[in-house]
């Protein structure tokens, strides 16, 4: 009777650990995402900037390939916003493009992706939601960083790991007037967001 009796016990505790598996793999497809930030400064470009505008960038990371952003800046001494993006790209170190944020006649956004709104002089706030139809290919110089269009699993990969900033540039600092490294914060609800540098 005890041998029937641990051998039904082993076979209900397999039954429950195969159902709790299977519900964790459908609650992870819930979970909240990961949140995004980063401060815009022009010390943060490369090389620096001495510039009084500053800017934010806010992102949510979702499930199901999308993430959802705001991009703010004021200040910009520039008279013309020429463009602003994520690039690839460490600390101190010049990356590649990968997501466009907002775009002007003298600095258009490549063919192929959704459209890109207009820049808007001085100060602007964009929002939005980036899919892999988002994703350009890194070109040019950067070539050599390996991100095709598409790719948005290898910008999220970089996000994730610190790799990645937001910029913003101008007719009067056309490299970028001002940058910041985007950090991951947390899960969307988390009490502990902001843990800053």
């Amino acid at each position: 009777m005890k041998v029937l009796f641990r051998a039904a016990l082993v076979v209900l505790t397999l039954f429950l650990s195969v159902a709790v598996a299977k519900d964790k793999g459908k609650d992870k497809d819930k979970s909240p995402g990961s949140v995004l930030h980063a401060e815009l400064i022009g010390f943060q470009e490369v090389p620096v900037v001495s510039t009084v505008a500053t800017g934010e960038f806010h992102g949510v990371i979702n499930p199901g390939d999308q993430s959802i952003y705001t991009l703010t800046y004021s200040g910009l001494q520039g008279a013309t916003t020429q463009q602003a993006h994520i690039h690839i790209g460490q600390r101190s170190v010049n990356g590649g493009i990968v997501i466009w944020f907002c775009q002007s006649v003298a600095a258009p956004a490549p063919p192929g992706i959704p459209t890109v709104p207009q820049c808007t002089n001085g100060s602007g706030t964009f929002s939005g939601t980036i899919t892999a139809a988002n994703v350009v290919a890194i070109g040019g110089a950067n070539v050599g960083q390996q991100v095709s269009a598409g790719e948005f699993s290898k910008v999220i990969t970089a996000i994730r790991a610190g790799k990645a900033y937001a910029n913003v540039h101008t007719n009067l600092s056309t490299g970028g007037e001002i940058r910041g490294q985007i950090r991951l914060l947390g899960k969307k609800g988390d009490d502990d967001d902001e843990d800053e540098d």
